[in-house]
């Protein structure tokens, strides 16, 4: 059974509210018994109550993060880098993945909203394409967006330069004599795919090489789907280039190229984006694009205080990459 102040003020033989004031190190109690209160608090496994606390005082010292895959090392390094900050401005985080679900993604706001946290940072989910659940919640308190934001909402959002990780990536891979692209993407839904996209588009058109071939697969994100998409086009399309918006699609086509005994690089080059700690170990070892999820989970958390503080923000920060060139791409050892 859960302990309550009440139980508290029963076995030390007080009011409920002496304890409750002893608890908050009201001046009105003294040193002594709030010493007592708390020291008997934490012998009798009391838990506050967060929700009622910020309630009555009408503030909260907990933030509501919004991620799509906690499992993902891009998301666990934001999540490090916001606690960081936030830790340090004595700040608790209360994390909720959406799974890539729409549907996750409203009912983690509700929740987060009814609980009267603070502040909500938040990186939608796959799905999302409706904003309305964010809309009344931006309204009413602070929003601070990360890597997939939307631009029409109010707010700080903080990107990654997905546009020029991409474009340079390719601009690369054409100065390497590869002439026939494929680029797996995902859904244009998410602002960071159609701008990974658009670097990659760029890099091929201001390139004016003739006889440049491009081909766009959607929605080939996952290991699977990077697998599959490739596939389904060996030994009918020929390619020598690529780009993938994801490493864990990377992984895969990689992985459908060897089995296909088909040689990385020197037949065909593949580069991912995201940095996965996988891409560094596996054989061959992946090109892709770092992403500095720790300074980009600064860089909200830091916005998501100023926002607490009254300032009216709606700025848009770019964190910069970095390419990492490795054996899946470096057709010079050939």
């Amino acid at each position: 059974m859960k302990v309550t102040i009440v139980d508290i003020a029963k076995k030390l033989k007080v009011t409920p509210s002496t304890v409750s004031r002893a608890l908050a190190d009201n001046e009105r109690v003294s040193i002594k018994t709030r010493e007592l209160v708390k020291r008997t608090a934490n012998e009798m496994g009391y838990q506050p109550n967060v929700i009622a606390s910020s309630l009555r005082k009408g503030t909260s010292d907990t933030i509501g993060m919004v991620v799509p895959r906690i499992n993902r090392h891009f998301f666990s390094n934001v999540i490090g880098g916001v606690e960081e900050v936030l830790n340090q401005a004595g700040y608790n985080l209360t994390i909720i993945q959406t799974s890539e679900r729409f549907d996750n993604e409203v009912k983690a706001i509700d929740t987060l909203f009814n609980s009267r946290v603070a502040g909500i940072i938040i990186s939608h989910s796959i799905e999302t394409n409706d904003f309305e659940h964010l809309q009344r919640v931006s309204s009413q308190m602070p929003l601070v967006q990360f890597d997939r934001v939307n631009e029409l909402l109010d707010g700080p959002k903080i990107i990654n330069d997905n546009y020029k990780g991409s474009y340079i990536v390719t601009q690369n891979l054409i100065k390497k004599g590869c002439r026939k692209f494929i680029h797996l993407t995902g859904n244009d839904n998410a602002h960071i795919y159609k701008q990974r996209k658009n670097g990659f588009l760029d890099a091929i058109e201001e390139a004016k090489v003739p006889k440049l071939e491009v081909t766009i697969i959607d929605n080939a994100l996952t290991r699977s789907s990077g697998f599959d998409a490739i596939n389904d086009i060996v030994g009918k399309k020929e390619f020598d280039a690529l780009v993938c918006a994801g490493d864990y699609a990377a992984l895969g086509t990689i992985e459908c190229l060897l089995k296909n005994n088909i040689s990385i690089p020197s037949e065909v080059c593949v580069v991912g984006f995201g940095d996965e700690p996988f891409a560094e170990l596996m054989s061959p070892s992946m090109s892709t694009v770092n992403q500095d999820g720790e300074e980009m989970g600064r860089i909200a958390a830091q916005s998501m205080l100023e926002c607490i503080k009254d300032k009216k923000l709606n700025t848009t920060k770019v964190v910069p990459v970095k390419v990492e060139w490795r054996q899946s791409s470096n057709k010079e050892q050939f």
